[in-house]
């Protein structure tokens, strides 16, 4: 601990730049992810093509990809954009095949009330479809988080400044300490990401937990019922 105390300062720089350069790839895979994840869905011969295509975009190695960023946006080097558009693509790669599963899980029944009651397929989309599906892309986004909040940590070879530099600076300096610094606030930051992801689902998805409570309450009156307790 003798390390982070001693360098508190740097370490709280390091730390604010690995919060901002993961959370934007989340957002803006999310983002991203839900339409492409309509379409798979609305439109089936689309999806084992979409599909494919997010698979193959999250098998490319992630260090060749950040260093083929330049070339490929026309961005410079050590531009920090570099690692945001990389990472949201592994973020959309991951969603995609979510998004488009939470989209399916949608009961066929209530999508045909909606349309009887006279909800316009817009309408009925965001009153209707994605907030039903909205337990099932905050669980897809809680694993994009966490592979976010580590993968930035690649950035630190393009010299990009974030936590990773730790682990950089640590091997060049033979300082295990500084590595393990950086590892517990890697874990930290991905934990306070998922609890803040989890929070905003409890706000934003309060029928979620409402169905989870009727579905244990049917569970014990199931269990009562079979053994007469």
């Amino acid at each position: 601990m003798s390390f982070l105390w001693s360098n508190l300062g740097p370490v709280w720089n390091l730390t604010v730049n690995h919060v901002w350069l993961a959370a934007l790839p989340i957002v803006i895979g999310f983002i991203v992810s839900v339409p492409i994840g309509w379409v798979a869905n609305r439109y089936r011969w689309s999806r084992g093509v979409l599909l494919t295509i997010c698979g193959i975009l999250y098998a490319i190695p992630s260090l060749p990809f950040f260093f083929a960023m330049p070339a490929l946006i026309g961005t410079q080097i050590l531009s920090p954009l570099n690692l945001v558009v990389a990472l949201s693509v592994y973020a959309v790669a991951i969603m995609v095949r979510t998004a488009a599963d939470a989209l399916a899980s949608v009961p066929g029944d209530v999508l045909q009330s909606a349309t009887a009651v006279g909800y316009s397929g817009w309408r009925r989309f965001w009153s209707v479809e994605l907030p039903l599906a909205g337990p099932v892309l905050l669980a897809g986004l809680r694993v994009v988080s966490v592979s976010t909040v580590s993968l930035v940590s690649v950035g630190a070879l393009l010299g990009v400044p974030n936590l990773g530099f730790l682990f950089t600076d640590s091997l060049n300096r033979y300082y295990p300490e500084e590595a393990v610094v950086g590892i517990v606030l890697i874990m930290i930051l991905a934990l306070l990401f998922d609890l803040l992801l989890v929070g905003l689902g409890r706000v934003l998805l309060p029928w979620a937990r409402a169905d989870r409570r009727a579905k244990r309450l049917r569970h014990r009156e199931t269990v009562k019922a079979v053994t007469g307790a």
